[in-house]
């Protein structure tokens, strides 16, 4: 009369505990590659980014009061046409001194009696010219020129921005080879933990007769469908950042690369399974090599890194 009940509550028992294990694997899994697919994200957008700030770089090209609107006009087409040229506008001192008045919100001019401001043009570069090299030409280039004034730039800007831009290049590939390192213990040591509450069904079907690969088999079909799970929560996950990300700066375009974003999320979705994969296939390896007495000895236990009371094993 108690035979059954007791049967299924000790099915139901382990059923818990296998969806438990699944559920802290897929998790697991979901946030190291949620981790590794940002990071993705930034080394491929990386040069996006620092393009979009060097092209806020402006350089101003001040004219000279005697500069005839022919001369103007011509130097301003010349810029636009220019191949290191983003954008060229012409700004006249009127509209200058309107834009000042407001930033200081000060009527300077009624305090001067005449506006000292100079018609000027901003000329925004393509980022592959914005190195001090490539401005210093073309600064000495426009400074020949008879009815222009000066030309200014925000010269250690330049200088520190390109210099950064290389750092963080640097330091971004390097952060992502250590996360990748990490990823891959985290990820096996997720799935070493959950075969190890199955070590002693691997070793009682290895005492029976089946063969390695007929063990593993069904251990790794199980893992890899975890480790593909648990990569399009992280890319349900990193999708979801990217939208709320181009709608606060939609000036990056993060959304307007599909090869990049598709790169990105055949590497997170190959990592889930390949990670997965192998990291059942060496850990049910080393189970099945194990011999039975070795099953509770303090080695096999501390290479597992938790302890656990020793559980005699009746075959």
């Amino acid at each position: 009369l108690f035979v059954y009940p007791m049967g299924q509550s000790f099915e139901r028992y382990q059923k818990r505990r296998l969806i438990s294990s699944y559920f802290s694997v897929v998790l697991s899994i979901s946030l190291v590659l949620f981790l590794l697919g940002i990071l993705g994200v930034l080394v491929i957008n990386t040069k996006k980014l620092g393009d979009h700030f060097k092209e806020q770089i402006k350089i101003t090209v001040f004219l000279k009061d005697s500069a005839k609107k022919v001369e103007i006009s011509q130097l301003q087409q010349s810029l636009a046409l220019a191949p290191y040229t983003k954008e060229a506008v012409f700004v006249s001192k009127e509209d200058a001194a309107e834009q000042l008045r407001e930033d200081i919100e000060e009527d300077f001019l009624g305090f001067l009696g005449y506006n000292p401001l100079k018609n000027a043009i901003d000329l925004s570069l393509l980022a592959a010219y914005v190195s001090p090299e490539e401005i210093s030409e073309i600064v000495a280039d426009l400074s020949a020129k008879s009815f222009v004034a000066e030309v200014a730039y925000d010269q250690p800007l330049v200088n520190l921005l390109n210099d950064n831009i290389k750092k963080i290049s640097f330091w971004i590939l390097v952060i992502s080879s250590v996360m990748t390192f990490i990823a891959v213990l985290l990820i096996n040591a997720s799935i070493r933990l959950a075969l190890y509450s199955n070590r002693f069904i691997i070793k009682t079907m290895q005492m029976v007769g089946a063969t390695k690969q007929f063990i593993r088999k069904p251990f790794m079909a199980t893992n890899i469908k975890l480790g593909i799970i648990g990569a399009f929560v992280a890319l349900s996950g990193i999708g979801g950042l990217m939208a709320y990300l181009d709608f606060v700066f939609p000036s990056l375009g993060l959304l307007n690369d599909p090869i990049s974003l598709g790169i990105v999320a055949s590497g997170v979705f190959l990592m889930g399974a390949v990670i997965a994969g192998m990291s059942t296939f060496f850990a049910a390896q080393r189970f099945l090599n194990l011999r039975t007495e070795d099953f509770n000895s303090p080695k096999i236990l501390k290479r597992n890194e938790f302890t656990c009371p020793k559980i005699p094993l009746h075959l």
